[in-house]
């Protein structure tokens, strides 16, 4: 850990204006960007990320631009409860109490849009599924609440290089972002969220194992999920 820490460490000089502490001192600043369809930086419980109002079809692009993102890629969406779920995706056939068992957490659920979900249709284009989450990090939950609307969220790097710990990992990349939120370096390894598929009633699909596979899959099939068969 003790190199981990010096990896990560920060030169104060280097830290310019937009490094803030990922307190609740600093979440109505993070609230005012996201609304002004700015980008920030923020702490997760798995990885640090790059968040913006999903609804601002202006700051997605800028983040697809940062990341060199192919625009095929979608992006999930970050909300502060597990109650919002149902205002940007379908949730009425999943199991009583999955989504509570599963959230918050470091998993993210692909669950189907459906067609009175929230969601701008500029968000992912041509997808009828949304990948979900509700990270267990007070911070971004308090900003996402605090927005009223779904958070566009995805890991803070570049596309195809490490995902990032600590700030220090994508500090390239700062000056990309309104703000930069540090919340020290994250007690997890560079796997991320687990993504678990949720789209087809009765069935589930890991589509990343992630950092939490099998808690997920001992909550999955807890609730009498049956994993989907592989296509052949």
């Amino acid at each position: 850990m003790s190199s981990s820490m010096e990896n990560c460490h920060v030169d104060v000089q280097n830290k310019l204006e937009v490094v803030r502490p990922a307190t609740e001192v600093y979440a109505q600043e993070a609230i005012e960007a996201l609304k002004a369809g700015k980008v920030i930086a923020v702490p997760t419980d798995t990885l640090y990320g790059f968040a913006c109002d999903a609804c601002s079809l202006e700051a997605v692009n800028r983040i697809y631009e940062m990341k060199g993102r192919k625009h095929t890629s979608p992006l999930a969406i970050c909300v502060g409860d597990v109650s919002q779920i149902q205002h940007f995706a379908v949730t009425e056939y999943l199991p009583h109490g999955l989504l509570d068992s599963l959230l918050p957490g470091p998993v993210t659920v692909i669950l189907r849009r459906g067609e009175s979900s929230a969601l701008e249709k500029s968000l992912n284009p041509g997808l009828d599924s949304v990948g979900v989450r509700v990270p267990d990090c007070n911070f971004i939950r308090v900003v996402a609440r605090g927005l009223g609307k779904a958070v566009a969220l995805t890991s803070a790097n570049l596309s195809g290089q490490p995902s990032s710990l600590c700030i220090k990992d994508f500090e390239n990349l700062w000056n990309r972002c309104a703000y930069v939120y540090d919340g020290g370096v994250l007690p997890s390894s560079r796997a991320g969220s687990t993504i678990v598929d949720l789209t087809r009633p009765g069935k589930y699909k890991i589509l990343r194992p992630g950092s939490a596979k099998e808690e997920t899959l001992a909550i999955l099939e807890k609730h009498s999920l049956v994993e989907e068969a592989p296509a052949i």
